[in-house]
């Protein structure tokens, strides 16, 4: 394995980020947090601490909220014209894309993926999601309605922001989900309170940063970093916030929805995922292995829509599971901030030991450790990217969501699609899937039937800015990217004139 990173291998602008002290941002002030506590930041590839952030809490999410408050209602934000915001918006995708390294290597260090995934991936889709949903800014609109009633009425509709928005997002992409987030909301002309996770704060404040630099009125983009129990919940219960948008695991959008009955405040959750993939006896093989090898261990496993349950035919099994193990075998497993790292460590070591810990139940429940599933040097924490074979829909590997590098294979016979679609719609998730076949007709009819919101034909994870993104049963409300996401953040008002 690679040596332990060091911020030596940082750029200039990103170790300077880095070496600074880090603060809240609210009300477009840079501000301590109200308590004057702060926690650490862990380099997942040496265990280390590196860096601290302020330890925000309800009092400084009541300060950006009424920050964001005040913008909504009477700041200039409020009067802005729908291209001027989209001016603004697509200004921060230009500089998001000037320094488009420096945060690639930010969040390498902060959340240990490969920094090329991050700059190639998470980075550029940002830039370009951000300009996309400029471009909406000027193309909300309502619709003028011919009315049923006899009586001579003038009606029609308003497509109006939401308003304050609090925005948790996870620590897997914490830069490109802020964004996600940030960029439609924005363009709608709602005002944010963005609370990142706590194991990996350093890019939002990178992106406040940004934004402040853009010249955003104050108010409109609000930074808080803490913990989820303190922070997270006291945003998700604020009377005074409209809406709610949360990605994470199923468990904790279960808490946001709880906390946000309170005012009964608009919620969008993007949760967990169990996605399966299904290769038919006729897939294009040399398509198909890496296709299934990039839908699983793409970032180390920690992708809501990994495709992390494969379902393949009998007749092509060994063909598979051998192709995707002797890539899995060639995957160099380093520091995200090592260019040729392509396995990163495991975020924290309680992800660590939680993903290490469903390894050990797989086998015990009787599946087989066909390949890897055991840790990387002594420093870190790595896993190598691992494959059980021969497991069944009643084991907890397959049931429940691991987030980790964890393939977990099945085989199945010719009894037409009907039972392989069965087995992959059997879990309470329905984020993704893909499936991998040479026949059309086959294609088209398994990807109607799945329970799924994104489904993959030949590849595995399909994401783009114009492309609705989200889940089925208990992987989640709403859709994110494309219009569907205006939708996410702007309200319907019907006026009717007599006449």
């Amino acid at each position: 394995m690679n040596a332990p990173v060091t911020l030596k291998r940082l750029g200039p602008d990103a170790e300077k980020f880095v070496g600074k002290q880090k603060k809240l941002y609210i009300d477009g002030k840079w501000v301590t947090a109200a308590s004057g506590e702060t926690f650490a930041v862990i380099d997942p590839a040496t265990g280390l601490i590196f860096d601290h952030v302020p330890a925000g809490d309800k009092v400084d999410i009541d300060r950006a909220v009424a920050a964001a408050r005040r913008a909504f209602d009477d700041g200039p934000w409020a009067r802005m014209t729908p291209a001027d915001r989209g001016k603004l918006v697509w200004r921060l995708g230009d500089l998001v894309e000037k320094h488009a390294d420096e945060i690639a290597q930010i969040e390498a260090l902060d959340n240990g993926k490969p920094v090329n995934d991050a700059r190639f991936g998470d980075v550029a889709f940002s830039y370009e999601l951000l300009r996309y949903m400029a471009g909406w800014s000027t193309k909300i609109t309502g619709q003028t309605i011919a009315l049923s009633s006899a009586a001579p009425f003038h009606a029609y509709t308003l497509r109006e922001p939401v308003g304050v928005c609090g925005q948790i997002v996870p620590w897997n992409f914490s830069f490109m989900m802020a964004v996600w987030k940030i960029a439609p909301a924005l363009a709608a002309g709602c005002t944010i309170i963005l609370k990142p996770a706590e194991q990996t704060p350093l890019t939002a404040l990178r992106l406040a940063e940004l934004v402040e630099e853009v010249g955003f009125p104050a108010g409109v983009f609000n930074v808080v970093t803490g913990f989820g129990e303190t922070a997270g919940a006291a945003l998700a219960a604020h009377p005074d916030v409209d809406k709610i948008a949360f990605t994470g695991s199923t468990e904790v959008g279960r808490k946001i929805l709880a906390a946000a009955q309170g005012n009964l405040k608009k919620v969008s959750l993007e949760l967990g995922g169990k996605s399966p993939m299904i290769v038919f006896p006729d897939a294009d093989l040399e398509k198909a292995i890496p296709a299934v090898a990039s839908g699983i261990f793409y970032n180390m496993g920690q992708t809501c829509s990994a495709g992390t349950r494969l379902y393949v035919h009998r007749n092509v099994s060994d063909a598979v599971l051998d192709g995707v193990a002797r890539l899995a075998e060639k995957m160099p497993v380093g520091p995200g901030l090592d260019p040729i790292s392509q396995i990163g460590p495991l975020v924290s070591d309680e992800q660590f030991q939680k993903v290490r810990g469903y390894i050990e139940a797989g086998v015990s429940e009787g599946a087989e450790l066909f390949a890897g599933g055991r840790r990387v040097g002594d420093v870190g924490y790595f896993l190598q990217p691992t494959i059980l074979a021969n497991t069944r829909n009643h084991m907890s590997v397959v049931r429940e969501e691991i987030f980790g590098p964890v393939l977990c294979a099945a085989s199945f016979d010719d009894d037409g699609i009907d039972a392989v679609v069965r087995e992959a719609n059997d879990s309470i998730y329905g984020l993704a899937a893909g499936v991998f076949t040479r026949d059309l007709s086959t294609a088209h009819k398994v990807a109607k039937r799945l329970k799924a919101g994104t489904i993959g034909i030949n590849t595995h994870h399909v994401v783009d800015p114009a492309l609705p993104f989200g889940g089925f049963k208990q992987s989640g409300w709403g859709r994110e990217q494309g219009y569907e996401a205006i939708q996410l953040y702007t309200e319907v008002k019907s006026i009717g004139v007599a006449l």
